[in-house]
């Protein structure tokens, strides 16, 4: 799973001038990641394949209040990257990552097959409700406490009368509502990041360094860079940590509009518009519909066009998106957090293997929930340019 934990984003005015462009901050922007009235919100585009979004839409609009598209979005992104065929090392199943047991157990008339997305993306959302069902009326955010009981089991989430102080569960949680407003389309112009101009000032000052596969501007490297290596660095400047390659970086935040861009959003490119995980290339966008990036073997780090073939979307990064991202090595490898490998303690449930034992139901004080461990993830990046 790809579990990640972070602050929440600073938002700031003002206007720097870098370079040859002025980054403007407008303090009227804010992301929108709840419904309408009367309505689910909707999925970002190009968030989620094309061959999931009317299932993931449909199942996250008729399933419970509680659920909707982004929010069962987040959670499969989550449980397995939307690949159907994941396997857990328990045992979990397919593109929700439920155990046969807790299929069985909540098993909707007609859905058989954990590994068709046919069958377990309505079977997911039907088993968060289920569980949201089965702890109404514990303290704290509902949601919070139904993703709980999916991860941990609803025993858990009574006993401790909200999100158990397990660290996977507690940054289950946190990543998925972190995750939630890139997935949620926007509705209202995006907050302008306050460290947007920091990441442009460094990027800047490697134009003209040639590029390099693999490249994250270690000494070793000669300071070199490929696309996502200029990117995580010149965002790690700013103290934002970025995922390492392109397609995670993603999800690092809300989605603007081509008419919203502002300087400092990452701008994507892809091999199929319809497939956030054919993401190849990334750049910083500068203004005037230009970016830096470090775009081929061959080329140097240098201002390009965002008008090309591929142009998928822009990302306005903030911290909690960022850090709510799987960590790889240059080769794709999930590598995690501090913590990674440490084990979970309770008896998984539906989203991390099981359905979970019986236990007291005696209510504890819930922990806080500060500074959590990153627990592994599942699954690796196409490749990057």
């Amino acid at each position: 799973m790809v579990l990640r934990k972070g602050p929440r984003a600073a938002i700031a005015g003002g206007a720097v001038a870098v370079g040859f462009l002025l980054v403007v901050g407008v303090g009227t922007y804010a992301a929108s990641g709840s419904a309408q009235a009367g309505s689910a919100p909707g999925l970002a585009p190009g968030t989620v394949p094309a061959a999931y979004q009317g299932l993931i839409q449909q199942a996250g609009s008729s399933s419970c209040p509680l659920m909707s598209p982004p929010l069962l979005a987040a959670q499969l992104y989550q449980e397995s990257g939307f690949d159907p065929t994941a396997r857990s090392g328990p045992g979990a199943q397919g593109i929700g990552q439920i155990m046969p047991s807790t299929w069985a157990a909540y098993q909707l008339p007609g859905k058989t097959n954990p590994w068709d997305p046919n069958d377990a993306i309505p079977m997911a959302a039907h088993i968060d409700c289920e569980f949201a069902n089965q702890v109404t009326g514990v303290p704290g955010n509902p949601v919070a406490n139904m993703l709980a009981a999916y991860n941990a089991g609803q025993d858990a989430v009574l006993k401790y009368q909200g999100v158990p102080p397990y660290p996977e569960t507690q940054a289950y949680v946190r990543s998925i509502l972190a995750l939630l407003p890139s997935f949620t389309a926007v509705t209202t112009p995006v907050a302008v990041s306050g460290q947007a101009s920091g990441a442009i000032y460094f990027a800047q000052t490697k134009l003209g360094t040639p590029y390099l596969w693999g490249g994250e501007g270690l000494p070793s490297q000669n300071g070199q860079f490929d696309c996502s290596g200029l990117t995580q660095a010149a965002y790690a400047s700013v103290g934002i940590t970025l995922p390492r390659v392109a397609n995670d970086q993603w999800y690092s935040g809300p989605h603007p509009s081509r008419d919203q861009l502002r300087p400092g959003d990452l701008v994507f490119f892809a091999n199929d518009l319809t497939d956030p995980r054919s993401i190849h290339h990334v750049g910083i966008y500068v203004g005037g519909g230009y970016m830096i990036n470090a775009p081929h073997t061959g080329a140097v780090i240098r201002y390009d066009s965002i008008d090309q073939t591929g142009y998928i979307g822009a990302t306005r990064v903030t911290q909690d998106g960022a850090a709510a991202l799987p960590v790889r090595d240059s080769s794709g490898n999930i590598t995690g957090g501090p913590d990674i490998g440490q084990q979970q303690t309770q008896a998984p449930s539906a989203g991390s293997g099981g359905t979970p034992a019986p236990g007291p139901s005696s209510p504890a004080p819930n922990p806080a929930a500060a500074a959590l461990p990153v627990p592994a993830a599942t699954g690796k990046p196409g490749k990057q340019t």
